[in-house]
């Protein structure tokens, strides 16, 4: 058993485990079937999750739930919320066939799934049966079994990668870092696919270990969540993100989505495609956070950030999986500064220092707020969880807690072991991000990280 597992069933202050049932995506079903976890001291409501893929690719729920989110809850892509028009491309397709198509090609050492009309092509490890588990934009997310190590992964297709050289980038750096890291709260990469052919190398294929679920569909859920729960996921959350700072990164997007599960509550943080090494001063050439976890400093076009923007989206995280809704869901970044200066309140002179002058105006203009009581607001939430909260929803970045100090903190000083808490020993280079890469290279470069996976594919 790992040290997670034993940290979920053995809280310092449990006196006597009970029984959570927490959703668990079956392979062999589309039942998320009910798993029994050891995790909470009160019994919690036994809910089991059905999800049906309709014509209409809705999802329902039984146990008294709604219509949930998009499936696609193994991998998150990073990126803006999707504006009406392209909503539909991002709904979950219809999954109403048991036995998808598979015929071996290339001389049986590959095989091509027909998938309602796309193909889905792999290396012949991956036998059937193979399961679409969620569709975005990008492409499709099928999860198989690995016949050769016995392992399920979730195999994401990014189909005409390279048409986009932006997004061809941020393919190349997730698969990048997350070769280079390798920690219990960041998912790992099992396989990248190498093509059939490489002179027709357009489709890529990323094979990541496979996770039951999210936060972001957990906090939709009907699910109930203990105080243990929230606090267990907070802990992990910092815990992953030490490494990851540790190794000279800035996550960048951390929002619900991003957090994926499993049925033991073990969490691990995903979606690396706009990280960035802390110290680089050029951030504002990409997209980065999802509005509703954006720091101020973003906001307000601050070109310096740090560490503390991936801080403060954790406190937006953390409140919502409390409150069971956004804590900021602004229509627009105006509408978003204003939602947070309601909370925190009208910021001082002194922590307008990191600003520039424009910036400044631009606050000095705005009406005064007064700081509202997040107790008062929040009278369910504990004491010591509203301090810590406060604290990483601090608008001036300099004074807002460090990742170290959080996990320090009173709050998860039942989880807390500095000596369980690893780092990365080695920092992260994004030197290959310094010249401008043409198609052919950063094909190039994915194709070398595909064979060191697969060498036996060597063209």
């Amino acid at each position: 058993m790992n040290t997670t597992t034993k940290r979920l069933c053995c809280f310092p202050s449990q006196q006597k485990a009970k029984a959570l049932f927490l959703p668990l995506l079956s392979l062999r079903s589309w039942e998320r079937e009910r798993v029994q976890i050891c995790l909470t001291k009160t019994p919690l409501t036994q809910i089991r999750i059905k999800t049906q893929f309709t014509q209409k690719g809705t999802i329902t729920m039984e146990g008294g739930g709604g219509a949930a989110p998009p499936a696609d809850t193994v991998m998150s892509e990073a990126a803006p919320p999707p504006q009406p028009e392209t909503q539909q491309q991002q709904q979950p397709m219809a999954m109403g066939i048991e036995n998808i198509p598979a015929t071996l090609s290339h001389g049986g050492r590959f095989i091509q799934y027909n998938i309602f009309g796309n193909i889905f092509e792999v290396t012949a490890k991956y036998k059937p049966p193979i399961m679409p588990i969620g569709k975005g934009a990008y492409g499709i997310v099928c999860s198989s079994l690995n016949s050769e190590t016995n392992e399920h992964v979730a195999i994401k297709k990014i189909a005409n990668a390279f048409d986009n050289k932006i997004d061809a980038k941020r393919t190349l750096r997730e698969i990048k870092l997350l070769r280079h890291m390798d920690h219990e709260n960041v998912v790992a990469i099992r396989d990248i696919v190498p093509p059939p052919q490489r002179e027709a190398f357009n489709d890529v294929y990323i094979a990541y270990e496979l996770m039951d679920t999210d936060l972001h569909q957990i906090i939709r859920s009907n699910q109930a969540l203990s105080e243990e729960h929230c606090q267990y996921f907070l802990y992990q959350i910092l815990r992953g993100l030490k490494y990851i700072h540790s190794a000279n990164v800035l996550h960048r997007d951390l929002k619900p989505s991003n957090l994926l599960l499993n049925a033991n509550c073990d969490l691990k943080i995903c979606d690396f495609g706009l990280a960035r090494v802390t110290s680089e001063t050029d951030f504002m050439t990409e997209y980065v956070v999802t509005r509703w976890y954006r720091a101020p400093e973003l906001l307000l076009n601050s070109s310096d950030y740090t560490a503390a923007i991936d801080v403060w989206s954790v406190g937006c995280i953390f409140m919502e999986l409390m409150d069971r809704k956004p804590l900021f869901p602004g229509r627009d970044h105006v509408h978003q500064l204003r939602l947070l200066m309601e909370l925190i309140g009208t910021p001082s002179e002194a922590d307008l220092g990191f600003l520039n002058e424009n910036a400044k105006r631009y606050i000095r203009q705005l009406p005064l707020y007064r700081r509202q009581s997040f107790q008062e607001k929040f009278p369910h939430v504990h004491p010591e969880a509203i301090d810590l909260v406060e604290k990483m929803l601090t608008f001036d970045p300099r004074q807002r807690i460090t990742v170290e100090d959080a996990l320090a903190h009173p709050y998860l000083t039942s989880l807390h072991d500095i000596s369980d808490e690893p780092v990365c020993m080695t920092p992260f280079s994004f030197d290959f991000e310094q010249h401008a890469l043409t198609e052919e290279q950063m094909k190039e470069l994915i194709y070398r990280e595909a064979l060191a996976f697969n060498p036996e594919y060597q063209q």
